[in-house]
């Protein structure tokens, strides 16, 4: 890991729940050396990636990072491309959709809808990366990256976040083949508990993958026809965002089948 590397790295420590870190903390979370933290820290605040908070001195994301959010979507508007579909696909299907873009070996989230139709809902969090091997918009995207990514990410050890969270290379390959093969992924309570979700890849210019869109259900509401009419519709939607990209999405596509929910559930 080069030394940009490990100083932009520190700015992926932050979270909604963890909106000021202290040198300590950062020290404790990296694992490294408090002088070379330190270091980083500081060259990140001078150029305004990062900024102190007057009295505790702990650091917080800083002014710059507005500027150049603001100016990646003027001159490559992907929120207000994604806003209208996930804004359309969510209200279609009655559950939350949301669109996320490749990043590095995650998903980034940049856009989200949710009709608010039940009782019960999914909590979303747009702050929050999405690994690749434990969500269906993970999983969707990861299957039709480049080789060398999908290698990558089988070489690690995968993290759990569930006891159903797909953590054998095996196991995941396998569920990389199905989506291949219908362009769209299920999976039940891999990253949060009680949560199905389907996913499909979201295609850009030159054809590579760009990111994912996905829609989130209650396991309780996630029955096979409603998670297949959810996945039929998806398909359409994410046709759309490639579109909306500069990309195309494939037409090569098995149909999925009546039983297509009953096989792909059990995250295999």
């Amino acid at each position: 890991m080069g030394t940009i590397t490990k100083a932009l790295d520190l700015l992926g420590l932050f979270a909604r729940d963890r909106a000021e870190i202290g040198l300590g903390e950062f020290v404790r979370l990296t694992g490294r050396d408090k002088a070379t933290v330190h270091r980083h820290l500081t060259e990140l605040a001078e150029n305004g990636y990062l900024e102190q908070h007057p009295e505790t001195r702990a650091y917080r994301l800083g002014p710059a990072l507005l500027r150049l959010s603001a100016l990646r979507e003027v001159l490559f508007p992907v929120r207000k491309l994604l806003q209208p579909i996930v804004f359309d696909l969510s209200e279609t299907v009655g559950e939350l959709a949301h669109a996320s873009l490749l990043q590095g070996e995650a998903l980034s989230p940049v856009a989200h809808s949710d009709p608010s139709l039940h009782g019960v809902q999914v909590n979303f969090d747009i702050a929050e990366m999405l690994p690749l091997h434990a969500t269906s918009s993970g999983i969707a995207a990861l299957a039709f990256c480049p080789d060398e990514l999908l290698a990558k990410v089988m070489a690690r050890p995968l993290s759990k976040y569930t006891d159903r969270t797909i953590a054998d290379p095996s196991a995941l390959r396998e569920k990389v083949g199905v989506t291949r093969r219908y362009g769209v992924c299920t999976v039940t309570g891999t990253f949060d508990e009680g949560v199905s979700s389907v996913g499909a890849p979201v295609f850009g210019d030159g054809g590579r993958v760009a990111g994912s869109l996905a829609v989130a259900v209650p396991s309780a509401r996630a029955t096979p026809e409603k998670l297949r009419d959810i996945a039929i519709i998806l398909l359409k939607e994410a046709d759309r965002a490639s579109t909306a990209l500069g990309g195309v999405f494939p037409k090569t596509f098995d149909a999925l089948p009546e039983n297509w929910a009953d096989e792909t559930t059990a995250n295999r």
